[in-house]
């Protein structure tokens, strides 16, 4: 059987998360296991009465082949843990969502992303600052994430489209219950231009609990977050709060000390977050200047063994060239080069003279 079966069956299994999950499969050793373990490695694993008897419930009440069926017939993509298609940004978070159903396409390009976030009732100003950062970043080959709600979403996704970018819309809902209606349009134009992600299983509505963990998974697959517009309740700050905790880089459009609707990236400045300034600036600290380029020879010219090498023996702590070398087996002038090829690619970053970091 397809292990995506019952990858798909555990996540319609209340009370089983991704902590759970996880000590089940490393007693177990591998989710078809897992599925079919008896009620006392379930103890041994650390599962409380409650998600015993819901999973217990779920083997006499589920088939994980035709839960799988369902999902596949109607061309959606399933993402789970251990596969290689599951993005590389969302899997360095803690406790990831085991499964991340997909209509429309995930590429390897999307590792390059950043979340646009901001309030449903965005301002003229803050109107016109999401759709200014979602066209320059989508057509500097950045994807654009957001949330797929009214407002500076919605202008994000809307704006990235229009660049001929790609942009990713992460539900609270499952991906086959589009919210809100009113959007419905724009969510088609991303499938065909990106994707509609969700951890919510198909027929999940979307109910009001939902949006909050949700908003991890919208930081998880970004590089950064820029709130927009919010005032002291959005639902954006918890996106803010989400990428401060996963490491991500926050930034926050400054606005009117007189707006409320500015309070909360105000509030998010003086905390801490990065002040945006101009497009220009972000696309420089994030090292996206050169997306489109750094996109273009990663897909050109692969990862070389010899690279893979490099790669090995350099860190986020700025390394000298002579260390490298002395590191791995090669002549200067051949790190040399491959240094200059992988800088290219996006791969490593050059900080100082003939000093280089890892570009994670």
């Amino acid at each position: 059987m397809d292990e995506r079966a019952y990858w798909i069956a555990f996540n319609r299994v209340p009370g089983i998360g991704p902590a759970r999950l996880t000590a089940l499969l490393e007693r177990c050793g591998g989710i078809a296991a897992a599925w079919k373990a008896p009620i006392q490695t379930l103890q041994e694993a650390g599962l409380d009465r409650r998600s015993i008897e819901n999973l217990l419930s779920a083997r006499q009440n589920l088939d994980p082949e035709a839960e799988l069926d369902r999902v596949l017939r109607r061309g959606f993509g399933v993402f789970c843990w251990d596969y290689s298609g599951y993005p590389a940004n969302l899997r360095k978070i803690p406790q990831p969502p085991p499964v991340l159903y997909a209509r429309g396409r995930l590429e390897a390009r999307d590792e390059l992303a950043v979340a646009i976030v901001g309030t449903r009732r965005a301002s003229t100003y803050g109107q016109e600052v999401a759709r200014n950062l979602g066209a320059e970043l989508g057509r500097h080959g950045v994807t654009v994430v957001s949330g797929l709600a009214l407002g500076v979403d919605t202008i994000a996704h809307q704006a990235a489209l229009d660049a001929g970018a790609r942009t990713i819309a992460v539900l609270g809902s499952g991906i086959d219950q589009i919210y809100p209606a009113r959007n419905r349009r724009l969510a088609l134009q991303i499938i065909e231009q990106g994707a509609l992600v969700s951890e919510y299983p198909l027929g999940t509505r979307p109910e009001a609990g939902n949006f909050p963990p949700r908003n991890r998974i919208i930081s998880g697959l970004s590089l950064a977050v820029i709130v927009v517009e919010a005032g002291r309740r959005s639902g954006a700050l918890i996106t803010a709060s989400f990428a401060a905790e996963q490491s991500r880089d926050v930034f926050a459009v400054p606005g009117s000390i007189l707006s409320p609707g500015s309070d909360g990236c105000n509030r998010l400045i003086r905390d801490g977050a990065i002040p945006v300034t101009s497009t220009s600036d972000l696309l420089e600290r994030l090292q996206l200047a050169n997306a489109v380029a750094q996109q273009e020879a990663r897909v050109t010219v692969p990862a070389s063994p010899a690279e893979e090498m490099i790669l090995r023996h350099i860190s986020t702590e700025p390394q000298h060239m002579n260390e490298i070398v002395r590191a791995a087996p090669m002549e200067t002038s051949e790190v040399s080069s491959l240094l200059a090829m992988m800088e290219l690619k996006g791969l490593v970053r050059q900080v100082g003279l003939m000093q280089y970091v890892r570009v994670n």
